[in-house]
């Protein structure tokens, strides 16, 4: 009979599964593969438990794996449409949009241009806009500072402007400090 995990590996889980599920979904776009990837981070976590439990940040720790796990699924799928872009079709500004047409080709622009952010602005871009956490739950999620997401927020925003141009720009400039 296997053993049960230990206490504060089912109740680390249990708090975050929920939160690594949608991001997973953000990338994979298919909910079996997403329960997948959440599976196998989860599987890695307890077999590194002390590990995890040993490291400066344990949240950041898992958060790494978990992000690992996503870019390995991809990789292995040789998927031809690129990471995020499927997501452009599943926005609320499309579902709203009186010009579907013109708010698809948006949704793709800019998705593609977050695929160009360094990994935690990206993580903490697609945290917020697309999975719609609160800053208080993507600093959890990430084992960052609050500061640290505002940050990145901030970085990302200008870095999409950049990248966009500031006429293009969909991201909101304001702050919820």
């Amino acid at each position: 009979m296997p053993q049960p995990p230990p206490i504060d590996f089912s109740a680390f889980h249990q708090m975050h599964r929920p939160s690594y599920l949608r991001y997973a979904r953000a990338f994979l776009r298919n909910h079996a593969d997403a329960e997948e990837v959440v599976d196998a981070t989860f599987e890695r976590l307890l077999t590194k438990w002390a590990q995890v439990l040993s490291s400066d940040n344990p949240d950041r720790y898992a958060w790494a794996v978990l992000r690992n796990h996503v870019a390995d699924h991809l990789r292995r799928g040789h998927r031809n449409v690129q990471p995020l872009d499927e997501a452009a079709f599943d926005t609320v500004a499309l579902r709203t949009s009186i010009d579907r047409f013109a708010q698809l080709e948006e949704s793709l622009t800019l998705m593609g241009a977050v695929r160009q952010l360094p990994e935690r602005q990206q993580d903490v871009t697609v945290l917020r806009y697309l999975l719609d956490l609160p800053t208080d739950r993507i600093a959890y999620e990430l084992g960052i500072s609050q500061a640290a997401v505002r940050s990145s927020d901030r970085h990302a925003r200008r870095r999409l402007r950049e990248i966009l141009g500031p006429d293009r720009s969909t991201m909101g400039g304001g702050s919820d400090a």
